[in-house]
């Protein structure tokens, strides 16, 4: 007999429904057979399924079985097959069983039947409400769903309990929502002096702009940087899951799914691990995990130019595609950037004690690093000077709470008058905002001033437009494209 269940696998971070289909019976010894490009996971997973019926009091059948996993030209990996594999199974071989199959299932076996957490649970559950069924997880897997009534998770943690919930005789096990781990996060108030710098961080955590700062060592470059998550709203709702999708196609669990990933590779990362990649189905690079929160590119000058060259067309687009034999899939990677370096090789150009020892041409050889259309795709761009004493022993400035709460008045602006952040707006939609006569003529002299792109003269009024909705007025004025520009001059 024949019979199927649906499980799911990520391709990127999209979940796609997966038919296992069991067949038992047919000619020649009894054998047991998983095809549809199976790792060597999958494949062992004959072992525990034979194992995990007889610890669930069920005979595994003495005939030929054949699995198989479909689309068969879709890489299948790891564990999370067992449980879907014993219900077909079990269903094909024994027609009293065949109510199993109408659920979505996702888990590993034990040995003892028991049944262990697979990554991808809210991905099968979403899949299930697709398709209008219920969905079988592992208690630790199902609490990636927790909160989510809608999505029809039932959680099991035997084979023999599973059997018994797919078939309607009881109810699953109750599903609590885990509790949130502590996530460290430096409060702004650390950060001492700096008005410019700290001015820049909230500009560009209101619009979403990318951020680079320059500045010798010990001015607060990365402190700032990583306060920035701590400024930003709440993920919630479908932004929350769409992080937890990435982080699940990479294996990862987010200790608190509210707060806004941040991620900060090291220089000596590889392409891979920075964009995505791996064998068979890709997975997420750091770019794809940073998606909905920030990116942190410290020592800027560090990294190599084509590893940072590779980030502008993600940067830019908000979403990369890796292709590999297995798969080609598209990572959505709407990560806000956020870059720090030194001035020169030692660190001290410009600074005001400390003078500077590199030569004009390991200047010139370390500037050269940063491409052009790199750095013209980071939106803000400011030094960070050397701290006074005076400033060092003062007074603490705002709290990270106090700025936080501007943002979210800002970015609540933006989302009701223009539908999205300013980051994202289109040179239509700027075109179509309202400007007032002196901020057109100061747009115009900052242009030739400064020589701006054309990609930089649209930078510099998404950031006026960002000063602007801080300030909770309608209309650009000149002062809002002056603090623009000063904006968008670190001299790199």
């Amino acid at each position: 007999m024949n019979a199927t269940v649906i499980s799911s696998a990520l391709v990127g971070v999209e979940p796609r429904p997966v038919k296992v289909e069991a067949h038992v019976g047919g000619g020649g010894k009894p054998v047991f057979i998983v095809v549809g490009l199976p790792d060597a996971a999958v494949r062992e997973a004959k072992e525990r399924v034979r194992a995990a019926f007889a610890s669930a009091g069920q005979t595994f059948p003495n005939r030929r079985v054949v699995v198989n996993l479909s689309p068969a030209d879709l890489p299948k990996v790891g564990s999370a097959y067992d449980l879907p594999i014993a219900l077909g199974v079990l269903a094909a071989a024994y027609p009293e069983f065949h109510g199993v199959t109408d659920v979505v299932a996702l888990g590993e076996l034990g040995l003892d039947g028991s049944i262990k957490p697979a990554r991808g649970g809210l991905g099968a559950a979403l899949v299930a409400k697709r398709l209008g069924k219920r969905c079988l997880l592992p208690l630790q897997s199902a609490a990636e769903t927790a909160g989510r009534d809608d999505l029809g998770v039932e959680a099991v943690s035997t084979l023999a309990q599973a059997v018994a919930v797919a078939m309607g005789n009881q109810p699953g096990e109750r599903v609590d929502v885990p509790e949130v781990a502590t996530v460290d996060v430096p409060d702004l108030a650390d950060v001492r002096g700096q008005p410019l710098a700290r001015r820049a961080l909230e500009v560009a955590a209101a619009g979403g702009h990318h951020l680079l700062l320059v500045g010798p060592p010990g001015a607060g470059k990365t402190m700032m940087a990583r306060s920035l998550p701590g400024l930003l709203p709440p993920l919630e709702g479908d932004e929350s899951h769409e992080v937890a999708l990435a982080w699940a196609a990479a294996g990862l669990h987010r200790p608190d799914p509210t707060l806004p990933p941040f991620r900060s590779p090291h220089h000596s990362a590889s392409l891979a691990a920075l964009i995505g990649g791996g064998s068979g189905v890709p997975v997420p690079g750091e770019v794809v995990l940073g998606h909905r929160g920030v990116l942190f590119l410290d020592e800027l000058g560090e990294f190599p130019p084509q590893l940072l060259d590779a980030l502008r067309a993600p940067v830019e687009d908000g979403s990369v595609v890796v292709a590999r034999q297995g798969a080609s899939v598209e990572f959505p990677c709407r990560a806000q950037v956020v870059a720090a370096t030194n001035p020169c090789p030692c660190g001290f150009e410009g600074d005001r004690i400390k003078p500077c020892i590199c030569g004009e041409a390991a200047t010139s050889r370390y500037r050269r690093r940063f491409s052009g259309p790199l750095l013209d795709r980071l939106d803000v761009q400011v030094r960070v000077p050397r701290l006074r004493i005076s400033e060092l022993t003062g007074p603490r400035g705002e709290t990270s709470g106090v700025v936080a709460q501007r943002v979210a008045t800002a970015r609540r602006r933006q989302r009701e008058m223009r539908g999205r952040l300013n980051r994202d707006l289109g040179r239509g939609d700027l075109d179509g905002l309202e400007w007032t006569a002196g901020a057109d003529r100061a747009l115009r002299d900052a242009a030739e001033r400064n020589g701006l792109t054309a990609r930089g003269w649209d930078r510099v009024r998404k950031i006026a437009r960002t000063i602007a909705d801080l300030a909770q007025v309608d209309a650009v004025d000149d002062a809002h494209i002056e603090e623009a520009t000063m904006l968008r001059d670190a001299r790199l």
